[in-house]
């Protein structure tokens, strides 16, 4: 239809909907109406071209659109946690837009002066821009709504319309439907129940919008309540599970991760769709949420939606993953700072955390509150009981949970703030939440008297050692605050996040799964995964020390300080408190101490060699001290996160209990290398029963005493075949699955020459592989033997299949028909995962072994990186014999176990700073190249 012959003319008033009056910026700042109609009105003067028109249109449009998001960026830059302020800024924005199309393609487009009743058409936005709340590159989810049916002309006007929108970039989700169809798919289609839920008149007829809005609430959500909540729980339950299942994931969605935004909204539609009511405040009146519970709702709600905001305009783009470099971007823009030995980054997530735990209780909350009304189903008792369980006084069971019956008679006792979690462990039941707002009320009664009081600590300790799963007490506890209410220590940990790939968890969440894998051991679930720790629990250990020590390993972290060192100070006032006696107190402070020597000792250095058997012997003193350090280290690295526990670091820490034990129980002279070498020898001769004993004596002779005491048996075995005859020039390569270390072991022999050992480390690297630990040794008659174990880039061994094409890519390497370093050029760190910064220390050790210097690389791992610390190496003519490789995520601590040129540990404080230069700057070039 072509437009009219005269120039239409807009007005103020035809931009309609009552504007917020809590804009980021003054309205006129972001759209001026008068402004907008007057240039409207200009754009479409003396042109009889629709097209001529809609690009006119668009034109302005797209100006006023890129106008007033910079009056929106601008204003929330200066007030950065003004989040409603600026959702309903963008939302106001977007209707001045949608109106401006609508009335370009009534009036100018497809006029019609005289619309038939079946002609009546509206506009609604649905979903969240329905609700008026919008993040700068949300979606515009639109309504076109017609009483009877979709006639020509509305099809015309919504084409024209769709068609602006999208030249203006936005992202448009549309239907054009009458009342009964949206009534019909609403009773069949959850998803579009929901957004019906969330409707709001943008422009055209005033009367539909309304008539909609009557006949829903009459004929479908007031009837159907129940299948609504379950709908949403169900979807709810079912977003948790793609999304990890866990509250504390490193990179969260913020807006489909548990405790994230769409939990909020999940709040919001329900307690909408049961009690009607407009507003999450509307729920105080009703007795649903106490005042401080809608402050929560409130403060968790906008601090996701200033992140989502943030987040949307630093990618400049929707974008909902909270991942490393958006956290550090997102925390300097909210205004946080470093402080107390802590990046800002990690005082913004622990916030995000403390707020995604409140949407977890606000929930449980509401839910209760509808299960009470019957309106949802009660929930099963974990499986555990058929029948309703006896509790004892003054508690009783409402709806399937642990409540308080007499209020007065459980204040009057305020031991019974820590007795409820021993019945609650006891009878299998989880808390009411009448019961958890009672604790959180009530929690200033937990005292500094009731905190030295020795009844409270012996309710504390069974608490941890009576009822098989801890953890669980220990949960609700934390959420409730009663936990660092009892241990004011453990506060500053809670919802604390370690900024870094290795821990997969909150710091309060880490210790609380740590004592769970401790009681899993003890309840005899993991024997298979862990028969040392299992035998050691089985043969008796203090489980007061183990469990107190478990609880309080990691509460140092956080401050400037070392977390050990903090850990075992504050360890020293805690352990008395709750009631162990001197020399359990004095055991407890020394595991949170040396919590993490064990797993050094077996990640970053040689236990083959006699000296660090030797050292750890000396540290741990007793076999009691021992065991109980060895339960802690493998409760700890199982507690970081799920794949961080493999065959390798078990393989390594039995190990190293094994020797260990063997040197407490038969004397630190026992364990010496002539031994060691004796022993490696004979179980040699034991593994080649066809070889003759000329070739035996041959094959021993040839190599020096390291190398008999630093590689498995099945390792010489296959050097003494690879060296037989092994021509000039030759390199020979076995690539075999090391099952009992969870790698591929891959056995290098050769003719020996200078920077060989870097060479075969680039060439690995080159090719995808993880090298978690690595051995070189030069033989007497010249030859070089060196064994490299590997895993691929999900830490696991490489599948047989994939050991062909590993195979080729090393050999054409060594061949050099690629070049390393050119090669590497390309291999940059993620952008994402650049923010995570790692401080480089480098450290010689001359007391660590008895014939070599170790130095030992902490620094921020990089492609290549191992590459480059061997080649400075070589190039300062260093040998190296042993490189032990530990990755905590983006951390890597690699220990090089070397002499200089002469055979000689590097022992000149002046040779020693000139290395440390050229391992600098090959971190830096590093570093350069992989765009960090």
């Amino acid at each position: 239809m072509a437009p009219a012959s005269r120039p239409a003319q807009f007005n103020p008033a035809d931009f309609t909907g009552a504007v917020p009056d809590n804009l980021i910026a003054p309205a006129g700042a972001i759209v001026d109406s008068a402004a907008l109609a007057s240039r409207l009105s200009e754009a479409v003067a003396g042109s009889d071209d629709p097209r001529d028109v809609r690009r006119a249109v668009v034109a302005l449009l797209r100006e006023t659109q890129k106008s007033g998001r910079a009056v929106i960026a601008d204003h929330f830059a200066a007030a950065p946690s003004r989040a409603r302020a600026v959702t309903h800024a963008y939302a106001f924005l977007t209707d001045r837009l949608v109106q401006a199309v609508w009335l370009t393609a009534t009036r100018i487009l497809h006029p019609c002066p005289n619309p038939t009743e079946g002609e009546r058409f509206a506009i609604l936005g649905v979903g969240g821009y329905g609700r008026g709340e919008m993040a700068p590159f949300s979606d515009v989810d639109l309504l076109f709504l017609t009483p009877t049916k979709v006639t020509p002309w509305v099809e015309s006007v919504v084409e024209s319309m769709l068609y602006m929108l999208w030249d203006l970039k936005l992202k448009v989700g549309h239907a054009t439907r009458t009342i009964r169809e949206c009534l019909a798919l609403g009773r069949d289609d959850m998803t579009i129940r929901t957004s019906l839920l969330e409707q709001r008149a943008i422009c055209g007829d005033d009367a539909l919008p309304d008539e909609l809005r009557e006949r829903l609430w009459s004929e479908l959500f007031s009837r159907t309540a129940p299948e609504f909540i379950e709908a949403k729980l169900e979807e709810r339950a079912e977003r948790h599970i793609k999304q990890g299942g866990a509250r504390y994931v490193l990179e969260p969605n913020v807006k489909e991760a548990k405790g994230g935004l769409r939990d909020l909204q999940c709040l919001y539609w329900i307690a909408k769709y049961r009690y009607g009511v407009e507003d999450a405040a509307d729920l105080v009146p009703l007795g649903v949420f106490l005042p401080e519970e809608f402050e929560q709702f409130e403060a968790a709600e906008r601090f996701v939606w200033c992140v989502r905001c943030h987040l949307h305009l630093i990618a400049g783009r929707a974008a909902d993953n909270l991942t490393f470099d958006m956290q550090v971007e997102v925390a300097e823009r909210m205004g946080y700072s470093d402080h107390g030995g802590r990046r800002a980054v990690e005082h913004f997530m622990q916030a995000y955390f403390r707020h995604a735990t409140k949407v977890g209780e606000l929930t449980r909350i509401l839910l209760t509150a509808l299960e009470a009304e019957n309106i949802k189903q009660e929930p099963g008792l974990l499986g555990l009981f058929k029948r309703r369980p006896r509790v004892k006084d003054p508690y009783e069971v409402r709806q399937g949970r642990l409540d308080v019956a007499d209020v007065d008679a459980f204040l009057a006792d305020k031991f019974n703030l820590l007795r409820i979690f021993e019945e609650a462990l006891r009878t299998g039941l989880l808390l009411h939440p009448h019961a958890m707002r009672l604790l959180t009320a009530n929690r200033h009664l937990i005292d500094r008297d009731m905190r030295e009081d020795r009844r409270a600590a012996k309710l504390f300790l069974d608490l941890l050692l009576k009822h098989g799963d801890p953890a669980r007490a220990l949960r609700r506890m934390n959420e409730l605050d009663i936990l660092s209410a009892f241990i004011p220590e453990f506060a500053p940990v809670v919802a604390m996040m370690q900024f870094n790939l290795y821990h997969r968890y909150t710091v309060d969440e880490h210790t609380i799964q740590v004592v769970s894998n401790l009681a899993q051991i003890e309840r005899g679930e993991l024997y298979e995964d862990l028969p040392l720790c299992s035998g050691i629990l089985k043969t008796g250990v203090n489980r007061r020390v183990l469990y107190v020590a478990c609880l309080l390993h990691d509460i140092g972290k956080g401050r400037p300080e070392d977390h050990s060192i903090l850990g075992a100070r504050i360890a020293r006032d805690v352990a008395p408190r709750l009631g162990l006696k001197p020399a359990e107190c004095e055991t407890v402070e020394w595991l949170v101490r040396h919590h993490l020597l064990m797993s050094d000792m077996s990640q970053k250095r040689d236990i083959a060699d006699p000296r660090t058997i030797r050292d750890f012997a000396k540290a741990v003193t007793t076999r009691e001290r021992l065991d109980l350090l060895t339960v802690l280290t493998v409760c700890d690295i199982r507690g970081v996160g799920p794949h961080v526990w493999n065959n390798w670091k078990a393989q390594m820490l039995r190990a190293l209990h094994r020797a260990t034990s063997s040197a407490l129980e038969n004397g630190l002279e026992d364990v010496n290398r002539t031994t060691r070498e004796a022993k490696a020898k004979r179980l040699f001769r034991e593994a080649l029963p066809d070889w003759s004993e000329a070739e035996l004596r041959a094959e021993i002779g040839r190599h020096y005493g390291p190398y008999w005491q630093g590689i498995p048996t099945a390792a010489q075995v296959r050097f003494a075949h690879l060296l037989r005859d092994l021509p000039e020039g030759d390199v020979r390569l076995e690539l075999d699955p090391d099952e009992e270390r969870d790698a591929t072991r891959a056995v290098f022999a050769m003719h020996d020459h200078p920077g060989i050992f870097s060479r075969l480390a680039g060439a690995l690297s080159l090719a995808g592989a993880n090298i978690v630990d690595a051995r070189s040794y030069t033989t007497k008659d010249g030859f070089a033997t060196s064994v490299f174990w590997l895993q691929d880039g999900a830490g696991h061994p490489y599948e047989a299949a994939r050991l062909p094409r590993l195979r080729d890519m090393i050999e054409k390497i060594l061949r050099g028909e690629v070049a390393t370093r050119q090669a590497l050029e390309g291999r940059e760190i993620k952008k994402r995962l650049r923010g995570i910064e790692v401080p480089t220390h480098i450290s010689f050790d001359n007391d660590g072994s008895e014939i070599y210097t170790i130095i030992e690389v902490d620094t921020r791992d990089r492609p290549g990186l191992l590459y480059d610390l061997t080649q400075a190496m070589a190039a300062a003519n260093i040998q190296i014999s042993q490189a032990v490789i530990a990755t905590y995520g983006a951390q890597v601590v690699d220990a090089f176990y070397v002499k200089d040129i002469f055979g000689l540990k590097i022992w000149s404080r002046s040779k020693q700073e000139a290395l440390e230069r050229r391992l600098r700057d090959a971190i830096t070039r590093a570093k350069e190249r992989a765009g960090a």
